[in-house]
């Protein structure tokens, strides 16, 4: 039997108040963006077409109302996401510099996102899809990181294909040394592993590409995609690797480049419908050449959601 969704992620669900421009009287505008690095990659996936759901928690106020509506206006399942009144939905206050790179500033003491326990989990839901993707956001305090890591064994026992992103926020961490080791712990519930090269050199000290996929993927996960921004994806399985360019972008702001990144890749992948062990290395190239024209798309708008592309728009950049 068919499971109901191609993709379930889990995680932080908030909203990134993004600088845009001055007042009048010159002070900073911020702009309310939906987004959520886990919610971000279900837009992409959504938007290509295929089935998804969100778990986690929200607050029972205007901004929790905001995010539940437009997840379900992008087709994204909300009957997992769980509304609390005693704690706030976090919130991201994001400063953009001239070449798009951004500075987070979290309102989270606690968020919503933190709070989610195992017993608010939908165990039967959480069996129910293809691929359950998570993040390191919902490792860096309790009851969120004990609910997270029970989701991920739900999730992996009932078939699921585990995607992991760690997603390090420095801010949200008490120290380096706690995140690298949260982060290393669930490396071996991953199949596939996305993340950043500054990410790979924390886990790994190793600054070349190849020295740390190959320490990644000794350490549990069976593909290992680190991105490299403008410069595309370096992609390692334990039998290929090859550095994929990605594709030239006026960029105007990088906020969820690689959720949309990751999105579009495992968007290709579930094209294919085969299982990991059987995927020939041209498709997963394949993959990753779709996951880069997807985040170039994504660069050239501001926001996370707001900036996620359409399936026409992401063809149209690699039938150039």
């Amino acid at each position: 039997m068919g499971k109901k969704y191609d993709v379930m992620a889990m995680g932080e669900l908030l909203i990134d108040f993004t600088e845009s421009g001055v007042s009048k009287n010159g002070m900073k505008l911020f702009e309310q963006n939906p987004g959520g690095a886990p919610a971000n990659l279900l837009t992409t996936v959504s938007h290509m077409g295929y089935k998804t759901a969100m778990v986690g928690k929200i607050g029972s106020d205007m901004h929790g109302n905001f995010l539940k509506k437009t997840l379900k206006q992008e087709g994204i399942c909300t009957d997992y996401i769980v509304e609390d009144d005693s704690v706030f939905t976090t919130l991201a206050f994001v400063a953009i510099n001239e070449n798009g790179e951004r500075c987070f500033s979290f309102a989270r003491k606690p968020g919503a996102d933190t709070c989610l326990s195992v017993s608010e989990l939908d165990c039967q839901g959480i069996q129910d899809c293809k691929i359950f993707h998570f993040g390191s956001l919902s490792l860096t305090d309790e009851p969120a990181r004990t609910a997270t890591i029970e989701a991920v064994k739900i999730a992996k026992s009932a078939g699921a294909l585990i995607s992991f992103d760690p997603n390090y926020r420095a801010s949200l961490w008490k120290t380096e040394m706690d995140a690298v080791e949260a982060i290393q712990s669930v490396l071996p519930n991953a199949d596939m592993l996305k993340i950043s090269d500054e990410e790979s050199v924390l886990l790994t000290g190793k600054t070349d590409c190849q020295q740390a996929a190959e320490e990644l993927l000794r350490r549990g996960p069976k593909l290992v995609a680190i991105t490299l921004g403008s410069q595309g994806v370096y992609l390692a399985n334990h039998e290929n690797h090859e550095q994929i360019s990605g594709f030239p972008a006026e960029v105007v702001d990088t906020t969820g480049a690689g959720d949309s990144f990751w999105g579009g890749f495992l968007s290709k992948y579930i094209e294919y419908q085969v299982d990991m062990q059987t995927m020939s290395w041209d498709n997963w190239r394949a993959c990753a050449k779709f996951g880069n024209a997807t985040a170039s798309l994504c660069v050239q708008k501001r926001g996370g959601i707001p900036a996620v592309p359409m399936k026409n728009e992401v063809v149209g950049i690699l039938q150039r």
